[in-house]
């Protein structure tokens, strides 16, 4: 599918399985924190809206102002962090290349990479709309 020219309708039909959308303050500066940090791939990028693509998997970004008749809009918290309790899993995403580039970019760093008893190693990025990313690779 080209994620650049695809309909809305045509998009919203093809989703299947579990989705992620994120509302975020600033769309522009979101994706471009993670196609910086992650490596992502960023379409159909505006002020209020981008699909972002990790791998195969597909997922959006959504501002605050696309969702002012939505009833997700006023369980956003006044103050950040409003992502807070959720973990944005990367799996395919080497921690100490992602933490590297994240403090490039000045994000705060939740923790350093860290092999973990599950079989993972993986850290915790906090971007400013309050979500931890966790890159994250298998244990050797």
């Amino acid at each position: 599918m080209d994620y650049e020219t695809v309909s809305a309708e045509d998009f919203g039909k093809s989703l299947r399985g579990i989705g992620l959308n994120l509302l975020v303050r600033d769309v522009r500066v979101t994706a471009a924190f993670l196609e910086r940090v992650f490596e992502m791939g960023v379409h159909r990028l505006s002020e209020d809206f981008a699909i972002l693509t990790y791998g195969e998997e597909v997922f959006q970004l959504h501002s605050d102002a696309t969702y002012g008749a939505n009833p997700v809009l006023g369980l956003l918290p006044e103050t950040p962090p409003r992502g807070a309790g959720i973990e944005i899993r990367l799996y395919d995403t080497d921690p100490e290349a992602a933490v590297a580039r994240a403090e490039a970019a000045g994000a705060m760093i939740l923790q350093a990479p860290t092999d973990k008893p599950h079989g993972l190693r993986e850290a915790y990025i906090l971007c400013d709309n309050g979500y931890a990313w966790v890159p994250s690779r298998p244990l050797a």
